[in-house]
């Protein structure tokens, strides 16, 4: 709640200002830690079309994990610079753009000013923090480098995003692709198909099986559409709780590491992921058992997050993690378990993992790289064969009715 006041200082000078506050006793309890005694103060209620703006835009809003990194990034800079959280929160808050993101700032600096820990505060927005961020920024505060912390989380931040663009990217061509085409043909069989089937219908044409199989889906699309679309509403609907479900979540995790071309970057996507996590959190000096906890709660993938447990479970009974990987080679390639080695051989395991993240990076964008010069061909041959079917099905009773003319 938002409160107007009136207090004054231990110069004795009036001060008026607006503060929020849970309630008034908080209000008199922070003013007096910040040495102003309260004369006055009364509870700014906002009218009907403030509350619903500000909620409205509450609801709809959303953090971008660009302004995240963003945050992560200045807020480092600042506190590296001398600043002190609570002052950096504040030029952040009023550099913040975004409402929604800015409130939260907000939030943050005032539990500051309470004595909580920047993790702490961070700790009570965990839809909008990760529990990677949370750690990194509680080890930062444990070592006494949340700079340096805070930095190592931008970074890691940025280049996860990269990477899902990468990926985005390369499936969205072809994506925009099947859609236009998927369209066009639902559009032909509704309005085009219609008008030469009544003129096969006159001509009485006897029709090859290829043009009754279009005329039987025109007719499918003309009458039975609200149906179709039943279906793939229904569809839609069931993939969604297969991915809520522990069977269905492990059957399209499956689909996606035997898919052609596909399954190999999967098991690249993940392999840069879990390498960039575990060394950001190891370099930021957290727990090497937490880190591959949190690095768990990254990975997406049901068998990844299985080999990563079964990892987590040999550090606790003093065993190096390498050897987990390296018998875990369908998932992870033989160059992670290896590296892993080396680097707990060597006492470097966290640079040697970030050597990893940056090698499959790589890979990845080569990959995608390669995948949509690979998908164009094949999207032509899959586009020309399904208008040569089409044109070849409807042409060819035309044909018939010439020949039998002459």
């Amino acid at each position: 709640m938002k409160y107007s006041y009136k207090a004054k200082n231990e110069a004795g000078e009036m001060m008026i200002g607006i503060r929020e506050a849970a309630d008034k006793f908080t209000l008199y309890k922070d003013l007096k830690k910040d040495g102003q005694n309260i004369i006055t103060a009364s509870e700014i209620r906002p009218n009907f079309f403030t509350r619903a703006n500000d909620s409205f835009v509450t609801m709809t809003s959303r953090v971008k994990a660009q302004e995240k990194i963003v945050f992560a990034k200045n807020l480092g800079a600042m506190i590296d610079a001398g600043l002190p959280i609570a002052r950096a929160l504040e030029v952040l808050q009023r550099q913040t753009k975004n409402k929604k993101f800015s409130k939260i700032v907000s939030d943050l600096g005032d539990g500051i000013k309470k004595g909580k820990t920047l993790s702490e505060s961070l700790a009570l927005y965990p839809k909008i923090f990760s529990q990677l961020f949370i750690s990194m920024v509680h080890a930062g505060e444990e070592s006494g480098s949340i700079s340096s912390s805070l930095k190592i989380v931008g970074d890691q931040m940025e280049k996860t995003l990269v990477l899902q663009k990468k990926v985005r990217g390369a499936m969205m061509y072809p994506g925009i692709i099947m859609i236009v085409m998927s369209a066009i043909g639902v559009l032909m069989m509704v309005y085009v198909v219609p008008t030469l089937i009544s003129t096969f219908d006159q001509l009485h044409v006897q029709l090859p099986w290829s043009t009754k199989l279009i005329i039987g889906i025109s007719d499918l699309f003309r009458y039975q559409g609200f149906l179709l679309l039943g279906i793939l509403i229904v569809l839609a609907l069931v993939v969604s709780a297969m991915k809520k479900s522990v069977f269905g979540k492990k059957m399209i995790d499956t689909v996606w590491l035997k898919a052609p071309v596909v399954g190999g970057l999967v098991r690249e996507i993940n392999a840069a992921r879990t390498a960039r996590t575990l060394s950001s959190l190891l370099s930021s000096g957290v727990d090497v058992v937490v880190a591959m906890e949190i690095t768990g709660q990254v990975i997406q993938n049901s068998y990844f997050k299985a080999v990563i447990a079964q990892a987590n479970k040999v550090i606790q009974n003093g065993e190096p993690i390498s050897g987990v990987f390296l018998k875990n080679q369908k998932f992870y390639p033989s160059f992670v378990g290896e590296m892993m080695s080396v680097g707990e051989e060597t006492g470097k395991l966290a640079p040697m993992l970030m050597e990893v993240a940056v090698y499959y990076e790589n890979e990845v964008d080569q990959r995608t790289k390669d995948m949509s010069t690979i998908i164009e061909p094949f999207l032509m041959v899959l586009i020309g064969a399904a208008v040569g079917f089409f044109a070849i099905s409807m042409l060819s009773p035309t044909y018939s009715v010439l020949s039998n003319i002459k």
